[in-house]
Parts: structure tokens; sequence; C-alpha cells
């Protein structure tokens, strides 16, 4: 019995909110001029807008120069995983051991596995910082 009381009132209020947002108007809220989308999209009687997008374009256009397709300049700026992993997280201090895998078959039907390199810290657990504990660089 006490149950049914929210759920009716749920119900109405429900009802009531559904009723205010139908009562609104579409001229009101999204009034239209007389172009059509087509001569919009055709750019009808806006000439002048084009130029001036051309002009503004042609403002932004620059060559570039071979010291823009630099590796070294933009690799201090550029953002990946490890990069971000390294920054966050920094490691404590834990020699590892970079062990490389010669390329091998494996398994009954002699699959072909790459090669590929692992890593082994010296120590059972690798240890991190939080965020911002380290501040001195090892």
């Amino acid at each position: 019995m006490n149950h049914r009381i929210p759920l009716c009132l749920t119900w109405i209020s429900l009802l009531c909110l559904a009723l205010v947002g139908c009562s609104t108007n579409k001229e009101t809220l999204l009034p239209h001029g007389e172009r059509t989308m087509l001569d919009i999209w055709n750019g009808a009687g806006s000439q002048g807008t084009q130029q001036q997008l051309l002009d503004a374009r042609q403002q932004l256009r620059r060559p570039l120069d071979q010291a823009d397709f630099s590796s070294s300049l933009q690799e201090p700026y550029t953002r990946t995983a490890a990069n971000e992993i390294r920054n966050l997280f920094p490691r404590l201090p834990n020699p590892d051991l970079v062990l490389y895998v010669y390329p091998h078959l494996s398994g009954t039907e002699q699959a072909p596995v790459p090669g590929y390199s692992t890593v082994f810290p010296f120590y059972q657990r690798v240890q991190y910082a939080l965020p911002g504990e380290r501040q001195e660089d090892l």
C-alpha cells in the first residue's frame, strides 16, 4: 500500500513534464528565415562571405620549412604512453636485466615466433613512486 503512492506520484510527475515539453512552439524555439538549407549549402547571396573565407584561409597557409619536420625538435613535446607512465609513476631504483629471445618455432604445429625482448628486475618486486612523490631525478 505504501509503495503505490510514491509510484503514482512519479507517473503523474512524468506525465506533467511530458505535457509541459509538448506545449512549446517550434517557431519560437527555432525561427527560420527566407533561405532554405539548399540555398545555404550552395552559398546563395553570400559571395562576400565566401571571399572573406578564402582570404582568411590564404592568410593561414604558409610554406613549411624542413625544420618543421625535424623529429628531434618535436620529441620533447610528443606524448607517448611510455612517457606518461614514466612521468606519473617513476620506478624506484631496481636494476633490470634485458633478455632477448631469438626467433624460434614453438608448439606441436611448429608455429614461428618472432624475436622479442623482455625485462626482468633483479629484485622480486618493482616499486613505483606515487604521482608527485619523487622530485629528484635518478
